[in-house]
């Protein structure tokens, strides 16, 4: 590394790098959102890339998140490979028509004839005082949908390497990122991390408890893996990073080895991903269990706006702890 480059990027940059090197890759690759352009992005993610590729590659659109997805689903079929900024995923439902309805379905309902390889960003969770009105987790309702691979993007590797991955790939995938921890800043990767579409990732190894994420709460997840450390209780933490589809093999793998497992998710926790992960690991390694699957979600309330109340409503590090404590059979 030169002396003239950052010995840190944020989160934000490495997206950023991760959609710069798509662009230079293929010329087919185009960038359509609301203020994606002049003005940076929502996020500030895109900052620069319009000046950089000019109008025709990355275009602000109208204010309609059913017509850039529709555009970029006809875009697809036609032979290019458009990514979608959809500013915070509550935005996203106005989308749904288009992404449950066709692009999910044209492959099937064509007969295999034609792939929507759309790519569509957007940002999930809480933790900024952004309310009831863009506080939301709705990773557990894209990841229902058959038809559509879904991400989560919680670490600097996997910002700047997953859009090389998902553009190669056929059909749609939704990729979740996280305002939360946008500004988070590590060494930049000295090149792109190929990332499997399919794939869990065990973040922390550990033999006495497996401790399932994904998201932004990976990094809380982290943090009460060394407060559990230091009462001498070994966490491996896993990345579901892949929420469809589930990596079971990474997650009962792990599990054989521990015997215990508590899944931490930020979305609320009924009928959550969360729910998903514990009822496969019931079915699938119910004799290695030596205590039932914990689970941790978002309070079962609109995100408040004080922060006190958000922070109470959030995953924190003491209730992970409480929960480990319990499959431990120490609370």
């Amino acid at each position: 590394m030169s002396t003239d480059e950052p010995t840190t990027i944020t989160l934000r940059e490495a997206l950023r790098a991760g959609l710069r090197e798509a662009l230079q890759a293929d010329e087919r690759v185009l960038l359509l959102g609301e203020d994606i352009g002049a003005y940076g992005g929502c996020f500030a993610v895109t900052m620069g890339l319009l000046e950089e590729f000019g109008p025709e590659r990355v275009r602000d659109t109208p204010l309609s998140e059913v017509a850039i997805v529709g555009a970029a689903i006809g875009a697809a079929m036609n032979g290019l490979r458009p990514i979608v900024e959809i500013m915070t995923c509550n935005f996203s439902l106005l989308a749904l028509d288009q992404i449950v309805n066709n692009a999910a379905t044209l492959l099937h309902m064509s007969g295999g004839q034609f792939n929507v390889p759309v790519v569509i960003r957007t940002t999930a969770g809480a933790g900024r005082q952004l309310a009831a009105q863009h506080s939301h987790s709705f990773e557990p309702t894209f990841a229902h949908i058959p038809g559509i691979r879904v991400l989560s993007i919680a670490t600097h590797e996997d910002a700047r390497g997953v859009l090389a991955a998902a553009l190669a790939d056929p059909d749609p995938v939704v990729l979740f990122e996280y305002p939360r921890i946008m500004t988070l800043e590590a060494a930049p990767p000295a090149e792109p991390v190929a990332v499997d579409l399919t794939s869990a990732a065990v973040r922390r190894s550990g033999g006495d408890v497996t401790l399932v994420t994904y998201g932004a709460t990976l990094h809380t997840v982290l943090d009460a893996a060394l407060a559990l450390a230091e009462d001498g209780i070994e966490a491996e933490v896993i990345d579901l990073r892949s929420l469809r589809p589930l990596d079971d093999a990474t997650v009962l793998a792990s599990v054989a080895r521990t015997h215990r497992a508590v899944v931490v998710e930020e979305a609320w926790r009924t009928l959550g991903i969360g729910a998903e992960v514990a009822a496969r690991i019931t079915e699938q390694a119910f004799y290695d269990l030596d205590a039932p699957v914990g689970r941790i979600g978002c309070a079962e309330v609109p995100l408040p706006y004080a922060e006190h109340l958000e922070q109470a409503a959030l995953p924190q590090v003491a209730g992970i702890v409480e929960a480990v404590g319990r499959v431990m059979h120490r609370g």
